[in-house]
């Protein structure tokens, strides 16, 4: 699959069949995820693979979303910013914060890739999440990625983006005058 027919494809499912993915899969997308930019090259992240029910089961009420029960495996990415702290001092969320924001999208790409299937969490209970999986308090959650194989049937529909003519400008910001002729939009 082509790298664009790959971002084209890529959305958001809610709904899981009964099988297991494969484990293999499951290292190739934390591996995915592992080979995204970090600052300093700082090992930040760390995934931590959920099989058991009982624990998908909490994490689900954890995020409120039912639909995550369903799901076969569950990866919840965690970062850890000491040495980034360090390192970078103020700057060390936002570092964080966009590493592990590459770090999953790499993972959903994967995913996709691997048809599989999968959904961005990022609303949970922090402290039920920690507490299910004995995640130590200087450890933040990033991320919960349910991962399964979408229930056959119709292909959810994705979400058309906002026109990206409204957003890009050159030299300043707000300035839109190259827009048209760049023909920013019109892929």
């Amino acid at each position: 699959m082509n790298f664009n027919t790959l971002l084209k494809s890529r959305t958001s499912v809610k709904e899981f069949s009964s099988k297991k993915p494969k484990e293999e899969h499951i290292i190739d997308i934390i591996e995915a995820g592992n080979l995204a930019p970090s600052p300093g090259n700082l090992p930040i992240l760390n995934y931590t693979i959920v099989e058991d029910r009982e624990a998908i089961t909490k994490i689900a009420e954890a995020c409120q979303q039912d639909f995550i029960e369903q799901a076969q495996v569950v990866i919840v990415v965690c970062s850890d910013q000491k040495k980034v702290k360090i390192m970078y001092d103020k700057r060390a969320d936002t570092y964080t914060k966009q590493q592990a924001g590459a770090a999953i999208q790499n993972m959903l790409l994967k995913i996709t890739e691997l048809k599989l299937s999968s959904t961005w969490v990022g609303a949970f209970s922090e402290v039920t999440i920690k507490n299910t999986l004995k995640i130590p308090d200087e450890i933040d959650v990033e991320t919960i990625l349910p991962i399964g194989y979408a229930i056959k049937g119709p292909k959810p529909k994705k979400r058309p983006k906002p026109p990206l003519e409204t957003r890009v400008f050159f030299d300043k910001y707000k300035n839109k005058e190259k827009v048209k002729t760049r023909k920013i939009g019109s892929h």
